[in-house]
């Protein structure tokens, strides 16, 4: 096997600044063109972080541009759910001692594939990874919950929500009800591909339909710019759900026709291309998608863990 394979990401050396965005009064996206996104809400005595961005050196630049709206130190971090993209930064913000949230399916995912979701990741996104031996080791939660915990605000609700299985076994949102904007993590696309490789794809639309039932009227999506208005959102939830089901159906059938990993590949390329090749990250994540929904539809019900190894060979199989 050749063990150089390049990810479609390994070709993606063009760098994206965040942009902090106001959304509501004292709450904050923190938004690239398709890296995945952070945001903060500024409380009487503390900033509350969603996600911290993929290395220290990385979260010390959203650090520097919080300290643009606020001087207030960081005292909670909330986890949308764990992949080393979105989380291994934490440590940049080690010196207010903050508080680490997730549910507890993050904190299971953690413990079970972590340390293998971090060496896979690095390989797969080298350019979201700069300064990547500054980070300490595995971002590990404080404090977990089952279904919903809320955090107070001087009088502000920040409802952090499990909806279901979906992008992950453990996907939070963080809900602001007051000023309708929530923070979907990867559970919500923007014209972007869609990530699977660990999902629960037949779980995910009803997870989906929760999102919506929330009516929400600034939506956070996990890669993409921020939805404006009720109409948006709607917009973006259908076409996360779209680019699924047009993956399940296309591999669904490929199984159906007697044919392997590699055939319901190449079928489900072909049916998705037309609508959604253009977005991206899709030649990226589309093998992984792949992988996990044959896995899923042959009775397969937890995603298999993915290593830096796994991945090659995969990708040598699919688009050597």
């Amino acid at each position: 096997m050749n063990t150089q394979v390049s990810f479609a990401s390994a070709c993606d050396t063009r760098e994206q600044k965040p942009r902090v965005q106001e959304l509501a009064p004292n709450v904050y996206g923190y938004i690239s063109d398709f890296d995945p996104n952070c945001g903060f809400i500024v409380g009487d005595d503390q900033v509350v972080l969603i996600d911290t961005r993929p290395t220290p050196r990385m979260a010390r630049d959203f650090l520097a541009d919080i300290r643009n709206v606020t001087d207030k130190p960081v005292r909670t971090i909330v986890l949308t759910h764990y992949h080393a993209v979105r989380v291994m930064g934490a440590s940049a913000f080690e010196k207010d001692a903050p508080a680490i949230i997730a549910s507890q399916g993050t904190f299971d995912w953690v413990r079970e594939r972590g340390q293998a979701d971090f060496d896979s990741e690095v390989g797969r996104f080298p350019r979201l990874f700069a300064g990547v031996e500054e980070i300490p080791g595995l971002t590990v939660p404080h404090i977990s919950f089952e279904r919903e915990m809320s955090l107070w605000l001087n009088g502000r609700e920040v409802r952090l929500m499990c909806l279901g299985r979906g992008h992950s076994g453990g996907d939070t949102v963080a809900w602001l009800p007051d000023c309708g904007v929530l923070f979907c993590g990867d559970v919500v696309e923007n014209h972007c591909g869609v990530y699977a490789g660990d999902a629960y794809i037949q779980d995910w639309a009803g997870t989906l339909d929760a999102v919506a039932a929330l009516d929400p009227r600034v939506l956070v999506p996990g890669r993409g710019a921020v939805l404006q208005g009720a109409s948006a959102c709607t917009e973006a939830i259908g076409l996360t759900k779209a680019f699924l089901s047009t993956l399940l159906a296309s591999v669904q059938e490929g199984i159906a026709a007697g044919e392997g990993l590699r055939g319901c590949f190449q079928r489900a390329e072909a049916a998705m291309t037309p609508r959604f090749g253009q977005w991206p990250v899709f030649q990226h994540v589309l093998p992984f998608d792949v992988a996990r929904a044959f896995d899923e539809l042959s009775g397969m019900e937890h995603p298999r863990i993915w290593t830096a190894e796994r991945d090659r060979e995969l990708w040598q199989v699919l688009r050597g």
